[in-house]
């Protein structure tokens, strides 16, 4: 990776950090090591970890910091809009830092998490029978198979 891309790589993380911190002033929150730590490790990545990954990344900086810590700080982080649970299939909660629009595919043998992005996607249309009763906040699509990996190693639809 050359200096330019590794600097504004930085410098987007910065800014990303930047925007972290005057949000949690925003809600009333303080912005701790941990909280810092945790939401770093969701914008460095994407591979959409659970708090058991975070928590073993954020343990290499704060070696103290607790799973329920590293658990209670992700939910936060999904409440005040700076992250979200990636809705799954009764497996572990899964977490990403990403809140551009955006979609996901999910593997269904190994649980890999796929970003994507399909504009049409960003404008499907909220059913009135919906929007009469409830206030849609996100609206997320989420498709379920078998990843490229997985297809190979086990030939599937062959």
């Amino acid at each position: 990776m050359s200096k330019k891309r590794i600097s504004d790589k930085n410098s987007e993380l910065n800014k990303k950090m930047g925007a972290f911190q005057a949000r949690c002033r925003e809600v009333g929150l303080k912005v701790t090591p941990q909280r810092m730590a945790v939401y770093k490790v969701l914008l460095e990545t994407k591979e959409h970890p659970s708090a058991e990954m975070v928590f073993q990344k954020v343990r290499a900086v704060l070696p103290s910091i607790s799973l329920d810590t590293v658990n209670r700080t992700l939910l936060t982080l999904n409440e005040i809009g700076v992250a979200f649970v990636v809705e799954g299939s009764g497996d572990a909660k899964r977490f990403d830092g990403n809140v551009e629009n955006h979609q996901h595919f999910k593997c269904i043998k190994c649980k890999r998490i796929v970003d994507f992005y399909h504009k049409s996607f960003n404008n499907i249309p909220v059913p009135k029978s919906i929007s009469k009763k409830f206030t849609v906040l996100r609206k997320a699509v989420c498709f379920e198979g078998i990843c490229d990996l997985c297809g190979r190693k086990y030939s599937v639809g062959k």
